[in-house]
């Protein structure tokens, strides 16, 4: 095993595709014995026959349909170094892929990290953003899906460093005509008994309102389910129930809109999120500058 090199893992899979040796001989300019040769040494190196030679062409075995799902993962992994690796000789100074949670991201990340990269200095930066629930996210970082990733710190983040972010205020949004709506704040416990547009059950406002509602002794009664905040206020919009939504998401639409913002007085309807990291000194060059520019957004958004 240790002599398998990425040339004949390429051949292999492409001879899998193609389904003939003389095909992608041609393809690849290399005559078809010098495949062959490879494709025997290969086999030879696994320990069993990888694929059945036929009168039309050549068909994996079992064991090669095994190597072949190896080895695309493997190739797929050797395009991304190599993207990223040319990414750095053309100038870039980083690529940094984060997981966020869709609050974060529908609320002030993409406008911080547009203020990160006006600076010339950081312009080749290259900044991934993947939306994700804040159980997700963490595990994404603990798997080392991504360099970092920002969720609700309420999160199990043990384990990991954190940095502090920004923070949000959990508000009910109601049509204007709706009767939640003439009130300037609200107990979520006195809003139970109204219909509600809900989110996935696993996202981070979803999770929260299910156990505010069984501190109370009741549960939630749901109209519509959403994907996406969204979502959730064009259903308010059309008056068919009330949501919760992030004050901070629901501003600009219900500046446009008949519908009313009503903060939630709970104490748990505050809500902090933090940067979360494995190891803050083995994080690229890149991802250190933006962490410490995102703490420092969440720093000057508190004063």
């Amino acid at each position: 095993m240790r002599d398998l090199d990425l040339q004949t893992l390429r051949l292999f899979a492409a001879v899998c595709e193609q389904r003939s040796i003389a095909r992608v001989a041609e393809q690849e300019s290399i005559v078809g014995s010098a495949i062959s040769k490879r494709l025997a040494q290969l086999e030879n190196n696994v320990g069993t026959p990888l694929l059945v030679r036929k009168r039309r062409g050549v068909v994996p075995t079992p064991a090669g349909e095994t190597l072949l799902e190896h080895a695309r993962t493997m190739l797929a992994s050797i395009g991304l170094i190599e993207r990223d690796m040319a990414a750095y000789a053309a100038g870039t100074r980083g690529h940094v892929r984060m997981l966020v949670t869709a609050s974060v991201m529908a609320e002030s990340l993409a406008d911080d990290v547009a203020a990160f990269l006006q600076p010339p200095e950081h312009r080749s930066i290259q900044i991934s953003m993947e939306e994700r629930v804040s159980p997700d996210v963490v595990q994404g970082i603990r798997e080392g899906s991504a360099s970092m990733g920002i969720c609700w710190d309420a999160a199990d983040l043990s384990g990991l460093q954190t940095r502090s972010y920004r923070s949000d205020h959990l508000a009910i949004v109601a049509h204007a005509s709706h009767p939640v709506a003439q009130q300037p704040s609200v107990r979520f416990a006195d809003v139970l008994g109204y219909e509600f547009v809900s989110m996935p059950a696993l996202s981070a406002v979803q999770v929260l309102l299910a156990r505010a509602a069984a501190v109370e002794g009741k549960s939630l009664t749901h109209r519509v389910q959403v994907s996406n905040f969204d979502a959730a206020l064009r259903v308010v919009q059309a008056n068919l129930a009330i949501s919760v939504v992030p004050r901070e998401v629901a501003a600009p639409f219900a500046a446009n809109a008949p519908v009313r913002i009503v903060p939630l007085s709970d104490d748990w309807a505050r809500r902090r999120f933090a940067i979360c990291f494995r190891d803050e000194q083995a994080l690229s060059p890149a991802a250190q500058l933006l962490v410490r520019h995102l703490a420092g957004s969440s720093m000057v958004a508190a004063a």
